[in-house]
């Protein structure tokens, strides 16, 4: 079906391949924050438990968005482990690090996401996709300030 949404297909191509790499980002820093809220121990767990917990619901909720804005300019989104392992950035911790190091893992998460969601900025710009650029804007504050408050747990 032919789609009529002022960006061409090219560009909505673009697009939907960039936020299929930061769905792939998103959904990994999800799967890898839920394992550190179940398996956090030590003097910091009941803070760092409900932290973890906040912050992959959260998660939880943008992978909707970021899939739900790839289908609407007209592209199948990513959804399977393979996918997401192959377009992802996010670093895959398999073991279970001390709390301190869970951390570090998870702010350097964050701050790959981030990086991942600037990369679109300058394309849907230049082609006045603001819906694009709303959902990416949201994505870049709720990251660096998550990356923020990781940040200062480290100082």
């Amino acid at each position: 079906m032919d789609i009529h949404l002022g960006i061409p297909e090219k560009d909505r191509k673009e697009i939907a391949d960039g936020l299929s790499r930061l769905l792939a980002d998103t959904y990994t820093l999800y799967l890898q924050t839920h394992n550190f809220h179940w398996n956090v121990t030590g003097p910091m767990f009941n803070t760092l438990h409900l932290m973890f917990e906040a912050q992959y619901t959260e998660l939880a909720l943008a992978v909707d968005l970021i899939a739900e804005r790839i289908r609407a300019l007209g592209f199948v989104a990513p959804g399977t482990y393979s996918a997401f392992a192959r377009l992802a950035r996010v670093e895959v911790v398999e073991n279970v690090p001390e709390a301190t190091e869970m951390i570090r893992i998870l702010l350097k998460g964050q701050e790959t996401v981030v990086r991942t969601a600037r990369e679109l900025l300058d394309t849907v710009g230049n082609v006045n996709d603001q819906a694009t650029d709303d959902l990416l804007t949201q994505r870049l504050q709720t990251h660096e300030k998550t990356a923020w408050m990781l940040r200062a747990l480290l100082q």
